[in-house]
């Protein structure tokens, strides 16, 4: 498998938005918050401290997965998508892998997510990486978000 990750190029922004809303679309819908990050992600996590990685697979761009900054040293692991005919590959083990090693070498505290009890193999992945659930807050980012979970990095 010739995999690679990627950092965000500008160029890539409209994969990154369709390869989301592919994936909201399929599980759930596209919500208020997902629109303000997806359409403007360059402005909207690049430009506030965060960071957007691609998984290349052949030269095709088939996955990706952002990290927003909510502080210093805490980001949100968020956007994470496998394009439909390149799941099964292990492709988004590689990119969450790939997420946990950036965080560390960047020495961040903790990474957090949301995610949703339906999605029981995701909740499956982030355990086996490490992922704790934690408790809610009141006010969540996504309707979709029933679940909250965290990794400490150091």
């Amino acid at each position: 498998m010739s995999l690679s990750i990627i950092p965000f190029k500008a160029c890539f922004a409209t994969r990154f938005k369709d390869l989301n809303v592919a994936w909201l679309e399929k599980y759930f819908y596209v919500e208020p918050k997902d629109k303000v990050l997806l359409e403007n992600c360059e402005a909207n996590i690049i430009d506030k401290g965060g960071f957007i990685f691609f998984a290349q697979y052949n030269d095709e761009i088939v996955g990706c997965f952002a990290l927003i900054k909510l502080r210093d040293g805490v980001f949100e692991l968020g956007k994470m998508a496998v394009d439909p005919e390149y799941q099964g590959l292990k492709i988004g083990q590689a990119l969450l892998a790939f997420a946990i090693e950036f965080s560390k070498q960047n020495m961040w505290n903790k990474i957090i997510l949301y995610s949703s009890t339906k999605l029981e193999n995701a909740l499956y992945i982030y355990r086996k990486y490490g992922f704790k659930e934690i408790e809610m807050e009141e006010n969540l980012p996504y309707a979709r978000g029933d679940i909250k979970m965290e990794l400490i990095i150091i």
